[in-house]
């Protein structure tokens, strides 16, 4: 009889709870789909991955059982509240709570088994798609191929069953403490709305307003750890207190008898929206959380997407570049080894020089705006000793400045299909990356080049900001052209090695070119595939969030490599904010739709009050759109300032070549996208009942 009951009872549950049920199933997929990653990543066989993305899988998981658990928590206790009345009436009927719990579990353990099934039906096909996007990304191809690990469906199995058992025995316990009074009287708990020191409490909406106005004001003027993570804790803190306070706002609104309360059906929305905020003010205060941190890693995730997309080809613009501080590299052995490999369709071997002074590293770190005021001290003047030791202790710039002669640069820009470019003997040119190339066009004019003579003085010709393979190779961030006869007074400082190739590139080139360099040094006793490592002397420019400073560049290689590594960041922090969003909105739409059976009879008095259908309808989506849209807009105003002061910093170091507000605005388009089927969802099945009542 038991197992009967139990399976009648989880049939209703199924429908009352489908919106549960689905995203149960949803997140049970994203779970096998990306678990496959650390077990089944066939990227590995190709790429030398070092477990960076399933470590950073393993992370994400942490986070997502973290809030999976509470979500199961959460709905068992809210379903538990629901049928609280039946309960007690179970045992008045002389069942006992042993019975009763026992049922109850094996309803949920049901309910959870259908989901997590349908969740890994849905999870092998998610896994595939999954797949072929990272393949897509590393610019090779995928064939669609059904496969399975035990590794794979076991930790699913573990993650998922871990939180649903967790979530059953701690109802249970609280189950067991339970009389059969306080079984009857628990769903009727959150229908009053307790209005005590309201006058006190509505203090604190402009209270939460004004901080949030604070916190968007002064968020990037916070200067050290300390002060932020105050700051961030008390917006966390304000949070909890906006809903405290916006209803205890909307109460005394109505009690003042505020002239918008008379307006259309205002009075009956106000009563309900503070009514369901002031029980649920910790929830929604979660939620809000939820959503803030989805839209957070989501922005984040799509900065570096777009860096993936549109800056990454011009970190190597050259198919094969070599560096070496040997001046008198011939590079003999390097090109064996590439000839072996691949045709070459040019080689060209040239010199970095130096003039052995540092004029243009201290007008780089005293005039471009990334710097600021740093290396000057109080009355403006230059600190050269803060210069030196920055210039010593850092691998930003070389120690002294990079020329090239407009020979050898025109030759370069030749090799990469840019029009050749001519300067005057009097004249210099500036080459920087493209992030810095428009503030430099203003700048440049006040930098001083020697020319032949001591005395002589060269003029800026021009900025050129193409890409140059400026990350230590062709200078670190900036290269001064000098006429020919300036740079033969000057003196190489290192040598490079530029190849322009025919045809792709083999997968192992790079590897036998790094086993070369490392069989050359002769303090190296480590294996050669051990991960790159940035040499003293090799120097990588002012990039501060992605450097790659290496001595053998070869194109084919490292892009499909550098573009793995940004998807080892890029792809959990979707999943984890996928998976926040569809957890927020759950609870949000399962709290709508349990309380539509009291929503019917005050639907019905009003429609016996003389309100029409459509009216009825327009009132059901304005009571929702207030619910839903509360905790939405909250995390947008929160996140939002966060977001765009990180996107900023994002684009002024990277050089990406969009507005810091796009990353934003896309965010929540991909966060609207979801809300509004959850929504869609919820109106619908809302207004089916309130109908359903009546029309009887």
């Amino acid at each position: 009889m038991l197992a009967k009951l139990s399976f009648r009872n989880m049939k209703r549950s199924v429908r009352d709870y489908t919106v549960y049920m689905l995203t149960m199933t949803v997140i049970t997929a994203f779970m096998y789909a990306f678990n496959s990653l650390i077990f089944q990543n066939e990227l590995n066989k190709h790429l030398e991955t070092e477990g960076m993305m399933e470590v950073m899988i393993g992370f994400a998981t942490f986070f997502i059982i973290l809030i999976v658990a509470w979500l199961i928590h959460y709905m068992v206790r809210f379903m538990l509240e629901k049928r609280s009345g039946e309960f007690g009436i179970y045992l008045l009927l002389g069942m006992k709570k042993k019975m009763i719990s026992r049922l109850y579990m094996r309803e949920n353990m049901l309910l959870g088994s259908i989901s997590f099934l349908g969740g890994v039906v849905f999870g092998i096909l998610l896994q595939q798609v999954l797949m072929t996007v990272m393949f897509a990304m590393v610019r090779m191809d995928y064939r669609l191929h059904i496969s399975f690990h035990r590794g794979t469906i076991l930790m699913t199995a573990l993650c998922y069953g871990g939180c649903y058992l967790i979530a059953l025995f701690r109802c249970r316990r609280k189950f067991r403490k339970m009389s059969i009074q306080a079984l009857m009287n628990a769903k009727r708990q959150n229908e009053e709305i307790r209005e005590r020191n309201e006058e006190f409490k509505k203090i604190l909406f402009p209270a939460a307003v004004a901080f949030i106005l604070m916190f968007w004001r002064w968020f990037g003027h916070l200067s050290g750890t300390g002060e932020t993570l105050v700051f961030l804790v008390l917006l966390v803190l304000t949070i909890y207190l906006f809903y405290i306070g916006i209803s205890a706002w909307i109460i005394c609104y109505v009690r003042g008898r505020g002239n918008g309360i008379y307006k259309g059906q205002n009075l009956f929305l106000m009563r309900q929206f503070a009514s369901k905020i002031r029980t649920m003010q910790f929830t929604m205060g979660t939620l809000t959380a939820l959503f803030t941190l989805a839209l957070m890693g989501a922005s984040i995730a799509l900065m570096f997407s777009e860096y993936e997309n549109m800056v990454l080809d011009e970190k190597f613009p050259f198919d094969i570049q070599i560096w070496s501080g040997d001046t008198e590299n011939d590079f003999v052995e390097e090109k064996k080894v590439i000839e072996e490999d691949v045709k070459v369709e040019a080689y060209y071997p040239y010199h970095i020089y130096t003039d052995e002074k540092n004029q243009v590293n201290t007008f780089m770190l005293t005039h471009i705006e990334e710097y600021g005021t740093i290396f000057l001290q109080e009355d403006g003047s230059l600190d050269m000793v803060k210069i030196r030791n920055f210039l010593e202790s850092q691998n930003v710039y070389y120690e002294y400045d990079t020329y090239m002669g407009i020979s050898d640069y025109n030759r370069l820009r030749k090799m990469l299909g840019y029009e050749e470019v001519w300067i005057n003997t009097d004249e210099f040119l500036v080459q920087i990356k493209p992030r810095l190339a428009k503030e430099m066009e203003k700048l440049c004019g006040g930098m001083e080049i020697q020319g032949l003579k001591e005395a002589d003085y060269l003029k800026c010709a021009g900025v050129c900001g193409e890409a140059f393979s400026q990350d230590g190779h062709n200078g670190a961030d900036y290269l001064v052209v000098v006429p020919d006869a300036v740079i033969k007074r000057m003196k190489p400082y290192y040598s490079e090695l530029a190849v322009k190739t025919e045809g792709e590139i083999s997968g192992d080139l790079l590897k036998k070119l790094d086993r070369l360099l490392r069989k050359e040094d002769p303090e190296f006793t480590g294996d050669f595939e051990a991960s790159y490592e940035e040499e003293d002397f090799l120097c990588c420019g002012s990039d501060k969030i992605i450097n790659y400073a290496v001595e053998n560049l070869v194109r084919d290689n490292l892009i499909p490599e550098v573009k793995y590594m940004l998807a080892s960041l890029i792809i959990p922090l979707f999943y984890i904010g996928l998976v926040f969003v569809c957890v927020a909105v759950t609870v949000l739409s399962v709290q709508q739709l349990s309380d539509s059976a009291k929503y019917k009879y005050r639907y019905d008095v009003l429609a016996k009050l003389g309100l029409r259908s459509n009216q009825i309808n327009t009132l059901i989506l304005k009571q929702l759109m207030a619910y839903y849209l509360c905790p939405a807009i909250l995390a947008i105003v929160i996140s939002g300032k966060m977001i765009l002061f990180a996107s900023e910093k994002f684009v002024a170091m990277t050089g990406v070549p969009a507005s810091p507000l796009k990353f934003f605005a896309r965010s929540i388009l991909l966060f609207f996208g979801i809300y509004l089927v959850y929504f869609s969802v919820t109106y619908v099945s809302f207004k089916r009942n309130v109908e359903e009542k009546l029309s009887s």
